[in-house]
């Protein structure tokens, strides 16, 4: 195969991408059948099924039980923004991660004592096995499932303290500064790293998407003179959202 040349299921995929992206496929428009595809453009079923998983794969098609395969409506991203800005009058750490200003959203949440793995107690610079409280969330806005969290904080800090349950006691709910704060450990520092890839099974099941849908995931952690005190990985469904940073200019 010479530079630039494609193999024929990735042009035929790219053509009706690109009939997609035009309109000349609207949403829940019923895909060209296979055979309709291996007629139209001269190729073999094998190539006109590869072609078909492609767009499946991109998450620009969804196949149904007994019907066949249409093209998925696309929805408009919306922003989700993220700054280092706390809110006074007691607002939820929740309402800066709301895709507008104006948002109202929800969470559910359950924690559980669990050991550090490898990777949370590199995070955390505590030992493999040593125990932490994880915490998992699951935000939605509009009722709509929009945002995953697990967090994982050292029980070396937090164990028999009332902030040891982030979602319950006197501060619980207020985030992990307000609550750092509760027992004298100041928050001073936090970085985010941002990656992408495909969503886990049992993710997508839970945000909406189907198999091979890409989700972005935010790494976070919180510090206090250097120390980790929390870390989480934040779940996002790449399609549909958008993370903003405003970083202020110093």
């Amino acid at each position: 195969m010479t530079f630039g040349e494609q193999p024929a299921y990735l042009r035929v995929a790219g053509d009706l991408r690109q009939k997609i992206v035009d309109g000349q496929l609207p949403p829940h428009t019923r895909l060209p059948s296979q055979a309709r595809i291996r007629q139209e453009y001269g190729v073999s079923d094998t190539v006109a099924l590869e072609a078909r998983k492609v767009l499946m794969a991109e998450g620009l098609v969804e196949g149904r039980s007994g019907s066949g395969t249409y093209v998925r409506e696309r929805p408009v991203p919306r922003r989700i923004s993220r700054s280092g800005y706390r809110p006074t009058g007691g607002a939820t750490p929740f309402r800066q991660e709301q895709a507008d200003g104006e948002g109202r959203g929800t969470w559910e949440s359950s924690s559980e004592q669990s050991e550090a793995s490898v990777a949370v107690a590199e995070r955390l610079g505590i030992e493999p096995g040593e125990r932490v409280m994880c915490t998992r969330y699951l935000y939605r806005e509009g009722g709509e499932a929009m945002m995953l969290s697990t967090s994982w904080e050292p029980l070396a800090v937090t164990g028999r303290t009332p902030v040891m349950l982030p979602e319950e006691g006197p501060v619980g709910g207020m985030g992990v500064v307000e609550r750092m704060s509760a027992i004298d450990v100041i928050v001073d520092n936090v970085t985010e790293e941002v990656g992408a890839r495909p969503g886990l099974a049992e993710e997508l099941l839970v945000l909406g998407g189907v198999p091979g849908h890409v989700v972005l995931v935010v790494q976070r952690t919180f510090y206090a003179s250097g120390r980790p005190v929390e870390t989480a990985d934040v779940v996002i469904p790449a399609d549909r959202y958008r993370v903003a940073y405003h970083l202020p200019v110093k």
